[in-house]
């Protein structure tokens, strides 16, 4: 199942609602809880509101959500946010590419990566 955000406040609202929906240790699962935690973030940098260098730091901050893993999708080439994004602990970065065989070509391999290939903690 995938969940989609449009802006950064509704990142963080979702992932909020993740975290009280996790039972805590002992605790059995809250039965309401619809969807699951995500096994992988796909984050744009360039994100109204809150943007997707804050997200990025946020989700890396928090004790409960640092163990997903998120991968930057963006336009940005600048190096700059290249070697931000894999300080603040992005697991991957790629750039959107303009051409839209190349983009198929780059989210196939994106899926086939992390939603296929990959073992999620």
């Amino acid at each position: 199942m995938d969940h989609r955000c449009t802006n950064g406040d509704e990142v963080l609202e979702f992932l909020r609602q993740q975290k009280s929906d996790r039972p805590s240790i002992g605790e059995a699962p809250n039965s309401s809880a619809i969807i699951p935690r995500p096994s992988v973030i796909l984050l744009d940098l360039n994100l109204p509101g809150i943007d997707g260098r804050d997200i990025l730091e946020r989700i890396k901050q928090d004790r409960s959500l640092k163990e997903i893993p998120i991968v930057v999708f963006t336009t940005s080439s600048n190096p700059r946010d290249i070697e931000y994004c894999y300080q603040k602990g992005a697991n991957g970065y790629l750039v959107k590419p303009m051409n839209a065989q190349q983009l198929q070509k780059t989210i196939k391999a994106f899926v086939e990566y992390w939603l296929e290939a990959n073992t999620p903690p």
